[in-house]
């Protein structure tokens, strides 16, 4: 019997067959096998920062949460407040487990009354859909829970043309649609689309949600009005710049979104409450024991899982995302640090970069905010 190939071990997405005809260099995340660069990162970051990109970020979760109690269940399943959207908007929210640990971050999309899209990181899909399942089997009105994952493919198009971009494909206005508000039946070169004004990047855009059939269609339009296609690697790099959290970084069981500097996202006035709520409320009253800085190093690229430490304080951080800013030419890391450490903007604190003491100074976060 021949060998599995690497790429068959993972999940695909409706546009896995043209990354690779385009010569992508291709890897795992989350599950799926995806597209890392395809002509490097430097310069696909560069060109969001400067133009406009496109993303498949088809390897997200998406569910479908409807019927009597809907409201009342994604209210109690997440920090922010669902409930309390307009139809058409959309927010960003931790959810959490018991422990005030996060189980995931996402973004609700309050549909109508007791209608939303659920969309959560493709590597916490499982679990995910049975932690949602869970807590809807406790309501005595048991709204329903899809799983609509492999039925939805998203594309996002992202940079300070993509407005301009997305509008010439689309059957109707679309520059009207405020940021984290949503339109749908939307056709974007024929295609019915649910169009967003979020993303992932820092700089406007849409994140476009399709028919998973109709994906290949979409992407192919895009690309013939210049849009470029961008990989992993400079999304990640955008998102490190703008101070966007990565599950599994930023966030884990173990990281509460009060650690990760996401309390303006709990909302303690919530009717009702949310999962999480007393342990977070414990861990606010006693002061959460790290907390999220930005960091600037000399002489090094800090990395995730280096150990960060302070002259004289006892303790250690650890750094959980970093990366050579392309923006601003500087190594940049976010890091979780001992609260006791009191560090502030301009302190001195220490990585470990391959063994090696690196100097870094904590900074204000973001690091990029894109011109108003």
């Amino acid at each position: 019997m021949p060998e599995e190939s690497t790429a068959s071990r993972w999940r695909t997405t409706p546009l896995t067959a043209w990354h690779e005809a385009a010569g992508a260099r291709m890897g795992e995340f989350g599950g799926f096998w995806m597209p890392i660069l395809y002509e490097g990162i430097l310069e696909e970051h560069r060109r969001v920062r400067a133009a406009v990109g496109m993303f498949d970020v088809s390897h997200m979760a998406e569910f479908l949460v409807e019927g009597d109690g809907a409201d009342a269940l994604v209210d109690r399943l997440v920090t922010n407040w669902p409930s309390r959207l307009e139809d058409g908007q959309a927010l960003y929210t931790p959810m959490c487990r018991q422990d005030g640990g996060t189980q995931d971050d996402l973004l609700v999309y309050r549909r109508g009354a007791n209608r939303y899209l659920l969309v959560t990181n493709a590597g916490n899909r499982d679990e995910d859909r049975g932690w949602i399942e869970s807590v809807a089997a406790q309501r005595p009105d048991r709204p329903a829970v899809r799983d609509v994952s492999d039925e939805v493919a998203l594309i996002a198009v992202q940079g300070p043309s993509a407005v301009a971009a997305v509008e010439s494909l689309a059957h109707g206005p679309v520059a009207d649609i405020g940021y984290y508000h949503f339109r749908e039946g939307v056709s974007v070169a024929d295609v019915p689309a649910l169009v967003s004004r979020t993303g992932y990047t820092g700089e406007d855009g849409f994140e476009l949600y399709v028919a998973a059939t109709d994906a290949p269609a979409l992407w192919a339009a895009l690309a013939r009005h210049g849009v470029k296609p961008v990989g992993l690697g400079a999304r990640d790099t955008l998102r490190l710049e703008a101070r966007l959290p990565l599950y599994g970084h930023e966030l884990a069981r173990d990281v509460s979104p009060l650690e990760a500097a996401l309390g303006s996202f709990v909302k303690w006035e919530k009717p009702g409450g949310f999962i999480g709520r007393e342990a977070l409320a414990a861990q606010r009253a006693a002061g959460p024991a790290r907390r999220l800085v930005g960091l600037e190093a000399v002489g090094g690229i800090p990395r995730a899982g280096y150990a960060v430490t302070r002259a004289g304080a006892a303790g250690e951080g650890v750094v959980t995302s970093g990366t050579h800013s392309p923006t601003l030419e500087v190594p940049i890391a976010m890091a979780l640090v001992p609260r006791a450490w009191g560090v502030k903007v301009g302190d001195a604190v220490s990585v470990a970069v391959r063994g090696r003491p690196v100097p870094a100074k904590v900074v204000k976060l973001p690091f990029y905010r894109r011109p108003s």
